[in-house]
């Protein structure tokens, strides 16, 4: 029998999680992948981003959500295996949540005006108050749970909110996002609507943050949506939503201090950044501490307006490698050399089948045989694909749709 990788699903507007199970295609038949619904889990409320942590000796995972719930939350899961999720607690959140991200000891969430630092108990991953994070006292989580640290990212101009459903709450207009540097002594949170990185260094006893800096976007009109570590840990990159770019920046300091060092555009020269809003950026997962690939994502707009997937070539320290000539078919549009130099070192775009509604969330996932493959999810029309990338070609390889009337969200690998 294929062997079988199976990934977790949250939705924007549906209290379940759903666990897919993934089966490539053989040498010989390259059309036999599949993707098929294997387990639905109850949820709390609407789960729009999921972060996994790395398996405790016992095997077991936890997964950490942000709750689309009223008011709003986040919520903590015991993984015990594909099909056996359990919940353990939860904890509100001053304003809709955007992301969350998690140390051993800390869950970090960010979202409009306002951040929260939770502590978790090392043992059980769950939520608990500050004084019972060793342990010691009660761990019994709830949605009354104080945070150990309450963040604020508002400045001289009030938090916006035009109270459309594409707002979120505030989450295009202000914070969205918050990421750990692999090694845990920096948080980097990207905020749309002040146009900044916000960096902080993380207490590596309690998980608190100190500020580092507020780091301004090189570009006016940017809105920063999320920052992705590199694993070396010289470098992070900043997914730009209105510009449809990602920069490149170094790091020093203990990885609060950025400086930029390079910027590339994600959807063809002759496209509009206008009718896009990007989404995610990642880097491969096949070569270790050093990726080859970054993959970047953007969202059509509007319905109609097919969101791309494209790939970058990465030095060994995770620098663009700018000494890669793109695919004359991306850049063709571009106006001057100054424009064609937004499209160095980019392999391949990938039209995806759909605008992707509001995700179009790409998450990569196993190597095998050689091919990388990678999960993207769909709320239009509530699609979840596998595509696979040979380092030449990206393809999509298997699709399956969830339960009706449910807005796909993102993805995480088991």
């Amino acid at each position: 029998m294929s062997e079988t990788y199976d990934f977790l699903v949250g939705t924007f507007n549906t209290p379940q999680l759903y666990t897919l199970r993934f089966t490539p295609p053989s040498s010989s038949a390259p059309d036999s992948g599949s993707l098929k619904i294997l387990h639905r889990a109850s949820a709390v409320g609407s789960h729009s981003w999921l972060h996994l942590n790395p398996p405790k000796p016992n095997s077991r995972r936890n997964l950490y959500a942000t709750a689309w719930t009223e008011p709003p939350s986040v919520v903590a899961y015991a993984v015990n295996s594909p099909t056996d999720i359990q919940l353990l607690g939860s904890a509100l959140t001053r304003s809709r949540s955007g992301y969350v991200t998690a140390s051993d000891i800390a869950l970090y969430s960010a979202g409009g005006a306002s951040g929260e630092v939770f502590s978790l108990n090392p043992e059980t991953g769950n939520i608990v108050p500050p004084c019972a994070a060793n342990g010691t006292t009660a761990t019994q989580s709830s949605p009354q749970v104080r945070p150990l640290q309450l963040l604020s990212f508002l400045d001289d101009n009030a938090q916006r909110d035009d109270g459309s459903v594409m707002d979120f709450g505030g989450l295009r207009h202000g914070a969205h996002s918050a990421d750990l540097s692999l090694d845990g002594k920096a948080v980097y949170i990207a905020d749309i609507g002040r146009n900044c990185i916000w960096t902080y260094s993380v207490d590596p006893k309690t998980g608190a943050l100190t500020l580092g800096e507020k780091h301004i976007s090189p570009r006016p009109t940017d809105g920063p949506r999320h920052v992705w570590p590199h694993p070396s840990g010289q470098f992070v990159y900043c997914l730009q939503e209105h510009t449809s770019i990602v920069d490149v920046f170094s790091t020093s300091n203990g990885g609060v201090k950025l400086k930029h060092e390079q910027g590339v555009r994600i959807i063809p020269a002759e496209e509009k950044e206008g009718d896009y809003w990007a989404d995610e950026v990642r880097t491969s997962l096949s070569h270790g501490d050093q990726p080859k690939y970054l993959y970047a994502s953007t969202r059509g707009l509007k319905n109609g307006k097919n969101g791309y997937v494209a790939v970058y070539k990465l030095t060994c320290e995770g620098r663009i490698d700018t000494s890669v000539t793109p695919h004359h078919s991306y850049a063709k549009g571009a106006s001057s050399r100054s424009e064609s130099s937004l499209y160095a070192g980019l392999l391949y775009m990938w039209e995806s089948p759909t605008s992707g509604g509001w995700a179009n969330a790409v998450q990569p996932g196993p190597t095998v045989d050689g091919i990388e493959y990678l999960a993207l999810t769909d709320s239009e029309q509530g699609f979840v694909f596998v595509m696979s990338w040979d380092g030449k070609e990206m393809k999509e390889v298997a699709r399956t749709k969830l339960d009706d009337d449910a807005g796909t969200a993102t993805a995480v690998w088991l």
